[in-house]
Formats: structure tokens, sequence, C-alpha cells
């Protein structure tokens, strides 16, 4: 049976091909290599990159928990948001954290002002600094994002034009068939609280899939092979649904 962490469904086979550390270990290199580097495990202070500074967290960092406290902080606050909609309507949530916000900025504007005053200082605007930075979006950046988004619209525009005018019969039963187990989902959860399971799940999940990848994997492979056997056998019996092979 192949190696099932090289046919992962959900890591990228370039992640073991481009000599990066991976989870565990760092290679061969054993863990004298990791502590020389300063390698960061799961809550570390950052991810470090080539000549010792650290990159940013990206959403991957985020939901693998390299950094605890900045991944917690992101958690919480959009699980927070998520459980605010579920009670109150969207209005309300904008207007209650416009109100947060504007009651700290205001409250400390006017406590700068009122030391200023007393002090005979000048220490000037306390938001100077944030409010002389450029947050302006370039015609190049907004140009470049809108053929990205244009491109994948395109694309899931096409896909539904295929699926509903049945270009391939499978294809369109598979979609049947999700949207009639929806239907089902729909009835028990709503929208935010379906929501929520997803972020429980993505904060979740990938870590225990980092922990487990093997078996995880070696499963998985079972299952898709399964079910790609059952549908070559319903294929079989049935001609009409056999995809048209690329000539």
């Amino acid at each position: 049976m192949a190696d099932p962490v090289t046919q992962s469904p959900f890591v990228s086979s370039s992640a073991f091909s481009s000599g990066q550390p991976q989870l565990g270990g760092c290679g061969g290199a054993g863990s004298a290599s990791c502590a020389g580097k300063g390698l960061a495990g799961p809550g570390g202070p950052g991810v470090p990159e080539e000549g010792g500074g650290k990159r940013p967290l990206g959403a991957h960092d985020l939901l693998f928990w390299r950094d605890a406290r900045k991944t917690g902080v992101v958690f919480g606050a959009s699980l927070l948001l998520l459980l605010s909609l579920a009670v109150l309507s969207a209005i309300s949530v904008v207007a209650h954290l416009a109100l947060a916000l504007l009651s700290v900025t205001i409250s400390l504007r006017v406590y700068k002002a009122v030391v200023q005053a007393i002090q005979k200082s000048e220490e000037g605007h306390p938001f100077r600094a944030y409010l002389e930075l450029d947050v302006t979006l370039s015609q190049e950046t907004f140009q470049a994002h809108a053929a990205t988004v244009a491109l994948h619209l395109n694309q899931a525009l096409r896909l539904l034009l295929r699926l509903f005018l049945v270009e391939d019969l499978v294809d369109s039963l598979k979609l049947v068939m999700a949207m009639w187990v929806l239907t089902y989902v729909g009835a028990v959860f709503n929208g935010i609280t379906l929501l929520i399971l997803a972020e429980l799940l993505a904060f979740t999940l990938p870590p225990l899939y980092e922990k487990y990848k093997v078996q995880i994997d070696h499963y998985v492979g079972i299952a898709r092979r399964q079910t790609k056997d059952l549908v070559d056998k319903i294929q079989a019996k049935l001609p009409g649904l056999a995809k048209k092979k690329p000539e």
C-alpha cells in the first residue's frame, strides 16, 4: 500500500518535497538542529523565516496554533462575534461594536487633552500616528484583486452552468444528493449556528490532524478507494452514467 502521508488529501505534496522542516522534527537534522535554528513549536512566539527574522502569521499558522496567544485572540474574538450575531441582529452588533470603539477613543482623546491642558504640554493628538497612515488602495492593487475575483466568479458560474444543465449526469446527481442533505441540515441549524460549528472545527481539526496525520490519511484513503469502487460499479451497471473519456 502506498504511503498514506504522500497521498494526503489535506496536505500538499510540495510540503514534503521542498525540504522544509515538518512537524515533530526538523527533517534529518534532529532536535539539536531545531534548537540551533530557534524554531517555534505550536504556541511559540512566531514563525521564523530564513535570515533569522519572523514572518507574520498567516491563516494556516493561525489554524494550526503556531502562536497560541494570537490564535486565541483571533479565535475568541471571532467566536464572540458569531455568538453575538446569534443572539442579536447584525445591525445591533455593528452598532454596539461602534459604540464600544468610540467610547474608548473619545475617552482617551479627552483624557489626553485634559492632561495636556494641566501640564501645559504639547504632545499632540494621541492617534496622530494612525491618522497619518496611508490607507488608500492603489489602482494597481484594486485591479489585481478585481481580476482575481473575476476569475473565480467566472469559474463558479461555469461550474453552476455545467451542474444545472446536466453536462455530466453523475456530477449533477451528486449535487442533488448534496442539496437533499442540506435540506435536513437547514431544518436543524441556521446559518449562524453552522458558522459557529465551522469555526470550532476549523480551529480544532487542523491540530488534531497534524497530530494523527498518518492514521487519518490511512483511513481517508481507504474510504476514498471504497467510494471510487462503488461509483465505478454503479457506472458499470448503468452505461448511460459513464463519463466520456477525453479524446
